[in-house]
């Protein structure tokens, strides 16, 4: 039964205050850090790296640039153009022959639908090398994963999520293999769709959380060895590096409410533009690094007019070697292309994806596979009502 607006409507008038006071306060924190992240780019460099070195342990994150690179905070951007024809002249000028690759995933996890426990992994890939004449590939890979590999008959284990660790590890496995492939390619960018920092790992188990950090760590050190670019793009993020620095620096309040592309978009960000680079420093998830602990740089990207700027992340290498500039415009060249969104960690989703259609293909196959070796897989009565419906 759809709900009733107007309990709805009722619900949110008897919490009215709760809100107002909610928002109050987050305005108000707001404005706080909005002040000190002024002050910070405003700072001369000697008084900003004085500020800096008073506070020398990890501080959330510090400049890799000088601030002053920037005009209030604002790397600028290419500028703007008059009209759709124009910044796709741009892009064919930044991309033409560049290559880009992006990989992403899906799943049809294990359910009560099946006697046996069984779950499917799909990685996609989409490789575009921007040329005149065409050429791109796109393709997939796919893994089952067995009672054994998902530890059917362990009370209270997770399936859910070693699915979640099959996929992801193919996904960043299919990135280093790319890597290793192209080594020295320096007309090569790779996309991660999502961060190189596995704070999304802290709540799980130490082997959990390390499994992510090796994967990502496996990423890093391939880029860096292998001198292949690679960016990884947050498009909506929640980030608080740049929130952490400053309140350490200026004693302020905690606010889990303020995350760093709130507070930076208040610097007016145009299309294209940036905020300088920095360095992550996170005390927590990237003490377990190792020697890629203070390699990972980010900036933020204004990719749309509307939305807060998107976060990108860069092994800290294209910095040092002065190569961000070069590579952040072929971002935004895959942006404009994407009409918002990289177009090559979009195609890739969309060639990954599990429809309903291959949901159903993949238990048809299953169940005939199962009868040829005579396995005893029994599909539930709802399944196969479906099954026929469809």
């Amino acid at each position: 039964m759809p709900i009733k607006p107007s309990q709805v409507f009722q619900c949110l008038e008897q919490k009215r205050d709760a809100f107002a006071q909610f928002d109050k306060r987050a305005v108000r924190l707001l404005q706080q850090y909005k002040t000190a992240l002024k002050d910070f780019v405003t700072l001369s460099d000697e008084g900003r790296s004085h500020l800096l070195d008073s506070h020398p342990q990890p501080l959330g994150a510090r400049p890799l640039e000088p601030v002053a690179v920037a005009e209030q905070g604002v790397v600028p951007g290419p500028g703007q153009w008059n009209n759709r024809e124009e910044s796709m002249d741009w892009v064919r000028d930044r991309l033409t022959g560049i290559t880009t690759f992006a990989v992403d995933g899906s799943q049809i996890y294990p359910g009560k639908d099946l006697s046996i426990p069984v779950a499917l992994v799909q990685i996609g890939w989409f490789e575009n090398q921007h040329l005149p004449t065409g050429g791109y590939e796109k393709d997939i890979q796919l893994d089952v994963l067995t009672p054994h590999d998902l530890k059917a008959g362990h009370s209270g284990e997770p399936v859910d999520r070693l699915v979640n660790m099959r996929r992801f590890g193919m996904e960043t496995q299919r990135l280093v293999d790319y890597m290793e492939a192209h080594s020295g390619d320096e007309r090569c960018l790779l996309f991660l769709d999502g961060s190189l920092v596995a704070t999304f790992a802290r709540s799980f188990e130490p082997e959990v959380r390390q499994f992510y950090v090796d994967c990502l760590l496996g990423v890093l050190r391939a880029s860096e060895q292998h001198r292949v670019a690679l960016v990884a793009y947050i498009d909506t993020t929640y980030a608080d590096d740049l929130t952490g620095m400053l309140r350490s620096l200026y004693d302020l309040p905690t606010a889990n409410t303020i995350h760093d592309a709130q507070l930076v978009n208040s610097l007016k960000l145009a299309w294209g533009d940036r905020t300088p680079m920095f360095r992550c420093e996170r005390a927590d998830i990237l003490q377990n690094y190792a020697e890629q602990s203070d390699r990972i740089a980010f900036t933020y990207l204004k990719t749309t007019r509307d939305n807060y700027p998107a976060r990108i992340e860069l092994p800290q290498w294209i910095v040092d070697e002065n190569r961000h500039n070069e590579i952040l415009d072929w971002v935004r060249g895959e942006v404009i292309i994407g009409s918002g969104y990289p177009y090559a960690i979009e195609t890739a989703d969309q060639t990954a994806v599990l429809k309903v259609e291959d949901r159903a293909l993949f238990f048809r196959v299953l169940q005939d596979w199962a009868n040829q070796q005579e396995l005893n897989l029994r599909l539930s009565r709802k399944m196969v009502s479906k099954a026929r419906r469809r």
